[in-house]
């Protein structure tokens, strides 16, 4: 009896690394691309994002972005390039966990709608408003790739991933399909009678 709590133990442990194996992420080389790209999210904050307004003064809302009539979507753009393109990327990045991936790809993913209407807003402001800077379009275009990586690296799952999740479903499978009375006979190391 001793012996079979000792490999349902080691059982138990084997399914919690699995658990752990499958809830990671393995960026390969995009892991540098993200990390490029974030540094160019960040350069693009320090740039001029319209007129003399830098990224920075879009965050902070300061004279400099009132001034050039800086609009909302701008402002959203701005925070959210920085939370979920910087922030949540450089977690996902350093921790390898799944869902944070997940969060980083679907902030910027709105994050590019964000900015595809921050740039808009910007071509069509009132008269007298300059339109977008560089910083804007760097930064935009900086979360477009962004999203694009981090839909490859959360879509993209090993083989060591697949075979540990196949290998999970079969064995609950398994669990699903035996009867009460072959449970408790397996439990006490007899063999279940053959099935005719």
């Amino acid at each position: 009896m001793p012996a079979m709590s000792d490999f349902e133990a080691y059982r138990a442990e084997l399914e919690k690394a699995e658990r752990k194996v499958a809830g990671e992420i393995q960026p390969g080389a995009r892991a540098m691309v993200v990390a490029i790209l974030v540094f160019v999210l960040l350069v693009s904050l320090i740039l001029p994002h319209t007129g003399g307004a830098r990224g920075v003064d879009v965050l902070m809302g300061d004279s400099k972005a009132l001034s050039v009539g800086i609009a909302l979507p701008s402002r959203l753009f701005t925070w959210f390039a920085l939370v979920f393109g910087v922030g949540f990327s450089m977690l996902a990045l350093t921790t390898r966990r799944w869902f944070l991936a997940w969060i980083a790809l679907a902030g910027s993913a709105l994050s590019s709608a964000l900015g595809l209407l921050a740039v808009w807003s910007r071509q069509t402001a009132v008269h007298g408003h300059p339109g977008p800077g560089i910083g804007l379009l760097l930064g935009w275009l900086a979360v477009i790739l962004l999203t694009f990586h981090w839909a490859r690296v959360v879509w993209t799952r090993t083989a060591v991933q697949l075979a540990a999740e196949e290998q999970r479903r079969a064995a609950a499978s398994e669990r699903q399909s035996r009867t009460l009375l072959e449970d408790l006979d397996r439990r006490e190391g007899k063999q279940p009678p053959a099935a005719t």
